[in-house]
């Protein structure tokens, strides 16, 4: 089954990093968020990649094409033609394909050019900028029980700003929002059955608008509940977070 990662976007409230490279390469640890989202893809056995990308696309292909030279160690012989050798070779059970889906294209828009990659199976689908500890196992065996064209991860994100509870104008107290506060999102991880394309209309669909919409007045798109954890990152302060779960060991989304 093939995994698409949404991975062209601006990344504008980002832009501290986004200016100098796409949202998807920006780095927790030392390894873009893109790569994170693979190898957790990649852990229950779906390692057949097509990456839909778009501002600053060259910088993913680059990414790929010298993946060698990124996580293994290597030896260049300027003496013998500038030969290189690579030592303890790193590399990944994983088939990618890069597509330039477009600067502007919309999300819809994107697994639109994308078709003739995918063919006539079931695929998931993801973005470039959310970690999660999803049982993609289990998502995938409840996508195939229902039989319908669409299911998609929810989840309840966790608050960004204090609850205030109050009676009678007095303030009793003030809480961090947990995720009882929030009515359920599009976490992403989700899978479309080969059906969805004919939802799709040109570079200007927006995947969570009309077809989604669609789907739901049709009752052909079903919910996968996941109450763990999801994070994406949207801003600065995100991407340090999330940095600190992986530099301190505490990162749920790795299982690899």
């Amino acid at each position: 089954m093939k995994t698409v990662l949404l991975a062209g976007g601006f990344g504008t409230r980002i832009s501290e990093e986004s200016h100098l490279k796409p949202k998807p390469m920006i780095e927790i640890g030392d390894k873009p968020i893109l790569w994170h989202i693979m190898k957790h893809y990649s852990f229950y056995g779906f390692n057949d990649f097509i990456i839909c990308c778009g501002y600053k696309q060259y910088a993913i292909k680059e990414y790929f094409n010298d993946y060698y030279l990124h996580n293994s160690d290597v030896t260049f012989d300027f003496r013998s033609g500038n030969k290189l050798k690579i030592h303890s070779n790193t590399t990944e059970n994983w088939n990618v394909t890069l597509v330039d889906t477009g600067l502007e294209t919309m999300t819809g828009g994107r697994l639109k050019r994308v078709q003739k990659y995918i063919g006539n199976d079931s695929f998931m689908l993801t973005y470039g900028d959310g970690v999660a500890d999803v049982d993609l196992g289990e998502l995938h065996n409840f996508h195939k029980s229902h039989g319908k064209i669409a299911t998609i991860t929810t989840v309840k994100p966790e608050g960004r700003f204090g609850v205030l509870d109050i009676n009678n104008n007095q303030i009793n107290a003030f809480r961090e929002k947990g995720k009882n506060d929030v009515s359920p999102i599009n976490g992403g991880f989700m899978v479309f059955e080969p059906d969805i394309f004919s939802y799709l209309e040109d570079d200007s669909t927006i995947l969570e608008r009309k077809p989604l919409e669609r789907l739901a007045s049709e009752g052909q798109l079903m919910a996968y509940t996941h109450e763990g954890f999801w994070y994406c990152m949207d801003t600065q302060r995100d991407k340090l977070k999330l940095e600190e779960l992986w530099v301190n060991g505490q990162a749920p989304w790795r299982k690899w």
